[in-house]
């Protein structure tokens, strides 16, 4: 469709040079027919075509009238639109697509809400293609423009615990704390599955952190934060365990050195309980328990 010099002098507005309506429109509903038939390829060609009659890197003045503003705004809408048709295909997808998708999202809109709760599928593509040694860069920079991401912050709280880089993973396990306890929701999850992800990665949160207090010997705020794990970690037998077995830890240590039997005994109870659960730590918690029941007899 041809426009007018005249109908694109009086389009350019906003920072935006949006195309007649019809135009974008049209471009649309060609994305939403490829994307119900998860046609990949043509779903990236459609949105990009989609953000090039929607570009909003021209500066210009905000827009004045009415009629400026909701062009503006129907604009915006056509743009998240298509945003969510590349998010639906890309995990529908083959990893490879998956990556590419995710990617050309990423590029459009890097603070797209639809990338917000997503990175999980982004890294698991990466993980399964053999590239995910890429994680972490691409962690941190989309952490610029999400900073209260929970899959950046979580992602980025494991990989610096792998890496035995405590002050890190304690301080992004520390934000995505606070982040969670922001949100009450996500834009794209039904509210049953996010508060399940919610629970999942504040459970996991409160646990990086117990761990890495325990050794940095900071047992008061180990006990802390773990205590605030264990419930949320409930039915996943492995973390319960860890959580358990710091516990006992870090509640003997404070037990025993404040002479406070009661915490003592907690840290037989916490033993006790990790020992129950077949895995890598039964044992040695089996052995810390009755260690520590020895030593509560000879507490008065």
């Amino acid at each position: 469709m041809r426009t007018s010099l005249l109908t694109l002098a009086a389009l350019i507005f906003s920072g935006l040079m949006v195309a007649a309506p019809d135009e974008s429109d049209s471009a649309l509903q060609d994305l939403k027919d490829a994307a119900s038939k998860n046609d990949a390829a043509q779903v990236k060609k459609l949105a990009l075509q989609v953000f090039e009659l929607t570009n909003t890197n021209t500066p210009a003045p905000a827009p004045e009238t009415e009629i400026d503003k909701d062009r503006v705004n129907h604009a915006r809408e056509v743009r998240t639109q298509a945003e969510f048709a590349l998010y639906s295909t890309a995990v529908q997808s083959e990893p490879a697509t998956e990556l590419d998708l995710f990617a050309t999202l990423e590029q459009l809109n890097p603070k797209s809400k639809y990338l917000d709760d997503s990175y999980v599928y982004y890294f698991q593509a990466l993980t399964q293609t053999g590239a995910a040694a890429k994680i972490p860069g691409i962690a941190e920079k989309a952490l610029k423009n999400l900073p209260s991401s929970p899959d950046l912050l979580g992602a980025l709280a494991d990989l610096a615990a792998q890496k035995n880089q405590n002050e890190r993973a304690v301080s992004y396990a520390q934000r995505l704390i606070a982040a969670l306890g922001k949100r009450d929701k996500s834009e794209i999850m039904p509210q049953a599955d996010w508060q399940k992800k919610k629970t999942a990665l504040l459970g996991h949160a409160h646990l990086i952190s117990g761990v890495v207090y325990n050794t940095q010997t900071r047992y008061y705020y180990a006990d802390k934060e773990l205590r605030a794990a264990l419930p949320l970690l409930k039915g996943d037998d492995a973390q319960t365990a860890t959580a358990l077995f710091y516990l006992g830890l870090a509640n003997y240590q404070l037990g025993s050195t404040g002479m406070n039997k009661g915490q003592v005994l907690d840290a037989v109870k916490f033993s006790r309980q990790c020992a129950a659960i077949k895995g890598p730590l039964q044992d040695q918690a089996a052995h810390n328990a009755q260690a520590m029941k020895n030593y509560a007899d000879g507490m008065r």
